[in-house]
């Protein structure tokens, strides 16, 4: 049976000379495993430059339940990115968040929510004239509302200390390492709470973007299952630099 959904490629697989599976967080599914056949040809129905990370796709394809691998029948990109491929920040940043989706939402299954936030956050990157620098903070911050362990941001005078673990502000310094001070995490909330359109009026140096950077990594380290680590995070670094 045929169905219309939208989708988010997360990871291409080589699958035979001229075939891949690729794995797309959709809309009405979750993520699904995709098999297509002739993707090199100069002809393929499916090319391979829109299957590349965070590309987003309306697709019609055949789901049967209880199968690992599906079959896509047409697929096309939705919206044509204008920017992304060629602008060497704003690529750089969509494949290190690729990483980071790719170890955070492989497990859910279909969530509207989710996927929407997702879709429109990197449609409006793409459209933007101004790639801020600071986009992937402000990405992976709002990101955990929808994952389930969003910061809280509600706080007294006497909680100085923001216990990453907790997610939560806390007056006594926790005896574990994963923690900011409050001037480092009243960061962390701007990020979070100020909107896309704004963050780039959010000015940071480089040695608290990558700090802030290296604290959201140890975030999701602790509240997801497996994370493990994220191996395009150094280059990002090197080209922000």
């Amino acid at each position: 049976m045929l169905h219309k959904t939208r989708g988010i490629v997360l990871k291409t697989t080589l699958y035979s000379e001229s075939s891949v599976v690729v794995q797309v967080f959709t809309d009405k599914f979750g993520i699904q495993s995709y098999l297509i056949n002739g993707v090199k040809k100069p002809k393929a129905k499916i090319p391979m430059n829109i299957l590349q990370p965070l590309h987003l796709l309306d697709m019609v394809v055949y789901h049967k339940m209880n199968t690992q691998i599906q079959r896509i029948a047409e697929a096309r990109p939705s919206p044509v990115f204008r920017s992304i491929p060629y602008h060497v920040i704003k690529n750089t940043i969509v494949q290190f968040l690729n990483e980071v989706l790719y170890k955070s939402i492989r497990q859910q299954n279909a969530d509207e929510n989710l996927f929407d936030f997702i879709y429109n956050a990197i449609s409006w990157f793409d459209e933007t004239d101004e790639p801020s620098v600071n986009f992937h903070l402000a990405f992976l911050l709002k990101l955990s509302r929808f994952l389930g362990f969003a910061p809280h941001s509600q706080t007294r005078n006497d909680q100085k200390y923001f216990d990453l673990q907790e997610g939560d502000f806390t007056s006594v310094m926790p005896i574990h390492p994963c923690f900011m001070d409050k001037v480092d995490a009243d960061w962390f909330l701007l990020l979070f709470n100020t909107p896309f359109e704004k963050i780039f009026e959010i000015k940071l140096d480089n040695i608290t973007r990558r700090f802030l950077l290296d604290k959201i990594l140890v975030y999701y380290t602790l509240h997801t299952a497996s994370f493990g680590q994220i191996k395009s995070h150094q280059v990002l670094e090197d080209v922000l630099s």
